[in-house]
């Protein structure tokens, strides 16, 4: 049978359970933080081999966006996590979770890259080059600026969609978030509050970082080329 909702019994069983609950909500930060660093990092360098690289380079970066992007994330994640303890590697669920979900922003972040740079017009690179600007000078004052702005929105979405992907991390025993509330669930039988609480960090997490993307598009905004 249903209850209605008890504030003082859920802000008794938060209190308990306190520990856990901020241990999960830092986990979840520090993944999501270095998950989307890591896709940032990685990711711009490998949209960059896919637009100028030699082409076997290409062929390989090629071949790893499109796998990677049509595995499921949990798919990638178990692969990861047992796949290196199979040939012997001990890294913790954590860093095994991280791994997988920041190789899956990586090849999201590639392919956002690639399509901005191709996206802007060959003579604005011939000008460049016509002021003398060699391969990282156009690069730097010329195309890169302006793929910044078409490639902002569509990885401010990845950004987002990896904080979510971070719930996935539970299923390997990492104790982030989602799975500390679980455990509080499982103690408390307060299902419905403790996941709504979850759903409101969450959404919280996610529409900051979609405000920060907005906030530094509307900057990048009152660049003219």
């Amino acid at each position: 049978m249903m209850t209605l909702f008890q504030p003082g019994h859920f802000f008794y069983e938060v209190w308990i359970a306190r520990g856990v609950l901020l241990s999960g909500l830092a986990i979840t930060v520090a993944s999501a933080a270095s998950i989307i660093a890591i896709g940032l990092s990685v990711g711009i360098l490998g949209g960059l081999c896919l637009t100028y690289a030699a082409r076997p380079i290409r062929w390989v970066m090629r071949a790893y966006v499109d796998v990677v992007r049509g595995t499921p994330v949990l798919v990638l994640i178990f692969f990861v996590f047992y796949g290196t303890a199979i040939i012997g590697i001990d890294v913790s669920p954590f860093v095994a979770g991280v791994l997988a979900i920041g190789g899956f922003c990586v090849a999201h972040t590639a392919e956002t890259v690639r399509g901005a740079l191709e996206s802007i017009p060959q003579a604005q690179s011939d000008a460049a080059k016509a002021i003398g600007l060699g391969f990282w000078g156009r690069l730097v004052h010329a195309l890169g600026p302006q793929a910044v702005r078409r490639a902002l929105p569509p990885w401010i979405n990845t950004a987002v969609e990896m904080v979510k992907g971070t719930t996935l991390l539970s299923l390997i025993g990492v104790v982030d978030l989602l799975l500390a509330a679980q455990q509080a669930v499982s103690r408390s039988f307060m299902a419905m509050e403790f996941y709504g609480a979850c759903l409101v960090v969450y959404v919280v997490i996610c529409l900051g970082i979609s405000q920060l993307g907005a906030l530094v598009e509307r900057r990048l905004a009152y660049i003219r080329y």
